[in-house]
């Protein structure tokens, strides 16, 4: 009794239906062991297009080791930088940080880009501040 109503429960999650029918779904000793197993399997199956995206768009990228390893350097630098000043530095580092990984992934020389851009900043207007990231900044360059 038990597995046919996880059964139905599951067919009914991956079907996108999902819901109530592991409710009252016990095990063989009224435990509810069968109703937990079942609400876990219908949950896992109704989640299931949300891992396996990247095979109907190519372009997303199976692996999180770039971001990973972008962000190594930033839980290596953590505790040295524990002392930035105050709560309203912390913001103005993550830009800093993503500016310069941005940089890194485009292959720029990040020393060229930077002092191009940073005394531009003064006086650039700000619906024009756009034109000064990384990738603008390299596309401009026919890179």
């Amino acid at each position: 009794m038990a597995a046919s109503v996880c059964a139905a429960a599951v067919g009914g999650a991956a079907g996108g239906a999902g819901g109530g029918a592991c409710d009252g779904a016990a095990g063989p000793d009224g435990s509810g062991q069968a109703s937990a197993l079942c609400s876990v399997a219908a949950y896992a199956l109704g989640l299931w297009p949300r891992p396996v995206g990247f095979v109907d768009h190519g372009e997303l990228e199976l692996s999180t080791n770039l971001s990973e390893n972008a962000l190594r350097g930033v839980a290596l630098g953590r505790k040295n930088w524990i002392h930035v000043g105050s709560a309203e530095a912390g913001p103005k580092v993550a830009a800093i940080l993503s500016v310069v990984e941005t940089s890194k992934r485009l292959g720029l020389d990040l020393r060229a880009y930077l002092a191009e851009v940073l005394p531009r900043l003064a006086d650039t207007n700000i619906q024009r501040l756009g034109e000064l990231t990384p990738s603008r900044w390299a596309a401009s360059r026919g890179g």
